[in-house]
């Protein structure tokens, strides 16, 4: 299928699948738009070819079972050469994680998508508990989770932007207020290292490199930050969790059908 979809210099069809990540959300807003780190690949991919489309099928809130059931086949029936695969956040901070249950679901969309010939990209992710202080009791999980997808890529010959092993994936500068969603820099540090790890030519590793040491707040500073991240996000996570409800009801894929790429999408490529 992707052989000969694939242009002499770049790729023609990309297609996003995942959660908030992939939908934007941390990197501009529902008034003006959300950009993301899909939207930043999309651009870097659109300089090398010009004519690429591009569809998001991503929703914030969804369980990597979720993006399976309703994502894969959308995205499959597109014909695309390349999708990026970005699920599991939801799911390690749901009570009854399963690791191996949610490899399994990120194991069986890499295996459609590279048996239909698609190149497919996907992330490890970063240990909470350094972002997130009351979210120590994760990083098992984060762990687990992490050593499962690399496991699953490798079988299905899937690239893996491993940010998880660098230090500035933890910098509070690459993570918005909420902690749970990357800032605009941080988005277009995974972006960037998305285009690494499929060796799309003008990339490098330059995405590694440690943000410059930051001034450390005092603890009264500190206290506060916390505070505020509890009342102003961590109490009202829980409660859409305890009535059941999920930031992503109600809404739909912000790109569901292949479109080309517009130059307005969120600035020059590669901008922070």
């Amino acid at each position: 299928m992707a052989d000969d979809q694939h242009a002499e210099h770049g790729y023609v069809r990309y297609v996003a699948l995942g959660d908030s990540q992939s939908e934007g959300v941390g990197d501009g807003d529902d008034a003006t738009g959300l950009r993301g780190l899909a939207d930043r690949l999309a651009e870097q991919l659109a300089i090398l070819n010009p004519g690429l489309q591009y569809a998001n099928l991503a929703v914030r809130g969804k369980l990597a079972g979720q993006v399976r059931a309703e994502q894969l086949a959308p995205a499959l029936a597109m014909r695309p050469d390349l999708v990026t695969v970005i699920a599991g956040v939801n799911d390690l901070m749901r009570p009854k994680f399963d690791a191996a249950e949610v490899a399994a679901e990120l194991e069986a969309m890499f295996a459609a998508l590279t048996a239909a010939g698609v190149r497919v990209a996907t992330v490890t992710f970063p240990d909470v508990g350094k972002i997130a202080p009351l979210a120590r009791p994760l990083r098992s999980r984060v762990l687990d989770l992490n050593a499962r997808v690399r496991v699953a890529a490798a079988r299905h010959g899937v690239a893996v932007a491993d940010a998880a092993e660098h230090a500035f994936a933890t910098d509070p500068r690459v993570w918005s207020p909420d902690r749970l969603h990357a800032s605009p820099l941080g988005h277009a540090r995974i972006a960037a290292a998305l285009a690494h790890a499929i060796e799309l030519p003008g990339s490098d590793d330059a995405w590694t490199i440690p943000l410059p040491p930051p001034p450390l707040p005092s603890r009264v500073q500190a206290l506060g930050t916390e505070l505020r991240w509890v009342s102003g996000f961590l109490g009202p996570w829980l409660i859409r969790r305890l009535r059941g409800r999920s930031s992503g009801d109600g809404r739909f894929a912000k790109r569901p059908e292949l479109l080309p790429l517009l130059t307005d999408m969120g600035g020059a490529p590669g901008a922070p």
